[in-house]
């Protein structure tokens, strides 16, 4: 991983109903993790922009921001949050990520496997099949 930037491959955040206020939680949440991150760790290198604003370098400075629309648009950002990790190389599968969601997934059943996001096997679930009963953030289990 580089050491002047810290980029989390993806990740979700649900709020509350009529909380839209992601920007907000999103400082708030970078804000805390920098402060604890910088008790334990030496300051990463800073390019001179980030210096004149005083930005540690440790996110990057935005986020996208995306309303979930129905399943299979949970389903294919599940699918992107679990391989990404894999994608940019720091593991070579998605069960080998430890900040991930994906071995909660696995034990949910359905068609997503210890082998999903691996070198041997599909990342895509069979037309038809459950997806580990997905769940639409904000609609309840």
């Amino acid at each position: 991983m580089p050491t002047s930037s810290f980029r989390p491959p993806a990740c979700s955040l649900d709020l509350a109903r009529g909380d839209a206020n992601f920007s907000t939680r999103w400082r708030l949440i970078k804000e805390g993790f920098t402060r604890g991150y910088l008790k334990t760790h030496e300051h990463p290198q800073r390019s001179e922009s980030r210096r004149a604003k005083g930005e540690q370098g440790i996110w990057q400075r935005r986020f996208w921001e995306h309303a979930i629309r129905d399943e299979a648009d949970f389903a294919a950002h599940l699918d992107y949050i679990h391989i990404n990790p894999v994608k940019h190389g720091l593991v070579t599968a998605a069960r080998d990520w430890p900040y991930s969601t994906f071995q909660d997934w696995v034990a949910r059943g359905g068609c997503m496997t210890k082998r999903w996001g691996s070198d041997d096997a599909s990342r895509r679930c069979p037309t038809g099949s459950a997806r580990n009963e997905l769940v639409v953030p904000g609609r309840g289990l």
